[in-house]
Order: structure tokens, then C-alpha cells, then sequence
């Protein structure tokens, strides 16, 4: 650490090959959602749009890895199916889900107790513990990130299979 407290950047190089090596190991994975699921909810988008479905998005804001369970994917499907029930419309569900990894922050570093460190920046990126270890950036955790969101875009076994982003009811 700098006599200001600030967290040094640590060696740039090695962290520079590292996220190109994670960027490289997450090029040849298979995209999250396809073109055609894509273009399918385009179409129904486009419905909403004249007025004839609606739009239901729900889900948190921020997530955490901590906080990602079957049940809490499970929780979050079943309200949204609730709510769209209750709609008595033609509904297009979307699950905001496992997708809130990052976080834009205004600043870059917080400070406690005259400690100046990076700002967290949700768990795809940095920890969110207070210390100068967890406050690195670690491009590893965009593989976790994205073997989370699949394990939520397809359901594990045991939770109704379904894809909150492109269903629609008539």
C-alpha cells in the first residue's frame, strides 16, 4: 500500500495476461442465449410495444455469488410467474437474474478509517470484503459469473424448465 492509503495496481502485466487469458477461455464457451431466442423475444417485444402483450421484468438489482442458490432462482421464477397470472394479460416474462454481477461505481475508492481502498465492484469484477487482497481485480471471476448465469438460464433439474426471457402467454 501507498503512504495514502491507496492500493497499488500491483504488477499490471500479469494482470493484463490474465484477463486476456479469461477473455480467451470465455470466447470459445457457448453464448449464454442464442440469436434465435434473441430475435424470438424481439418479436414479442415489438408486440408490447403495440400495446398487445406486456412487458413483466422482474428480479434484484445487484446479486452476489454468495446469495445464488436453486432456491433463490426458483423464488424469483415463481413470483414472476405470479405476477403475471395476475396481470389476466398476454404477458412477456423476463427474469433479471444472474446478470447483476457488476457494479458502476462514481468512485473509484472508498475509504474507512483513513484505509483508502477500490471501490467494490460487485463479484465480477472485485470482493467486497474491506481488504487490499479482495479489492484486486480478478478477471477469474467472470468464469464463475458466467457458469452461474448458465446454471439460471437453464434451470437445474427440479425447478420448472422454462425461459423466463422469451415466454409469452396469449
Amino acid at each position: 500500500m501507498e503512504k495514502n492509503g491507496v492500493l497499488k495496481a500491483g504488477n499490471q502485466n500479469q494482470h493484463k495476461v490474465e484477463l486476456e487469458s479469461v477473455l480467451e477461455t470465455l470466447s470459445t464457451y457457448p453464448p449464454i442465449v442464442f440469436a434465435g431466442e434473441a430475435r424470438n423475444l424481439e418479436e414479442k417485444l415489438s408486440e408490447a410495444a403495440l400495446w398487445n402483450t406486456f412487458l413483466l421484468q422482474g428480479g434484484d438489482c445487484d446479486e452476489s455469488f454468495k446469495e445464488f442458490s436453486a432456491n433463490n432462482i426458483r423464488d424469483t421464477f415463481r413470483v414472476i410467474l405470479q405476477m403475471g397470472v395476475v396481470l389476466c394479460l398476454p404477458v412477456i416474462k423476463v427474469g433479471r437474474m444472474a446478470g447483476q454481477f457488476a457494479k458502476p461505481r462514481s468512485n473509484p475508492f472508498e475509504e474507512k478509517d483513513g484505509v483508502k481502498l477500490p471501490s467494490y465492484r460487485g463479484d465480477n469484477v472485485n470482493g467486497d470484503a474491506f481488504d487490499e487482497k479482495s479489492r484486486i481485480p480478478d478477471p477469474h471471476r467472470m468464469i464463475r459469473a458466467y457458469t452461474q448465469v448458465c446454471s439460471c438460464v437453464e434451470p437445474p433439474q427440479g425447478i420448472c424448465y422454462w425461459r423466463l426471457c422469451c415466454h409469452a402467454e396469449g
